[in-house]
């Protein structure tokens, strides 16, 4: 039941990344770096499952092909 296609996984990769990064790598400190390096995991584990629970209420799909 994926529902994210590959430009997608991309892009929640690199967001991902730039927010771990941020967090962990001293740019952005105190609670607001806390925030993001937990909040960075989110679109990583997304991309890595291929499921994104918020498109199934809005009715998107990013993935081509059969449901």
């Amino acid at each position: 039941m994926n529902n994210i296609g590959t430009i997608d996984r991309l892009v929640r990769v690199a967001v991902g990344l730039a927010l771990l990064v941020a967090g962990w790598g001293g740019f952005v400190e105190g609670t607001p770096g806390l925030v993001l390096r937990i909040v960075g995991f989110v679109p990583l584990a997304t991309a890595a499952i291929g499921f994104c629970p918020l498109y199934v209420p809005l009715g998107l799909r990013t993935r081509s092909g059969s449901k």
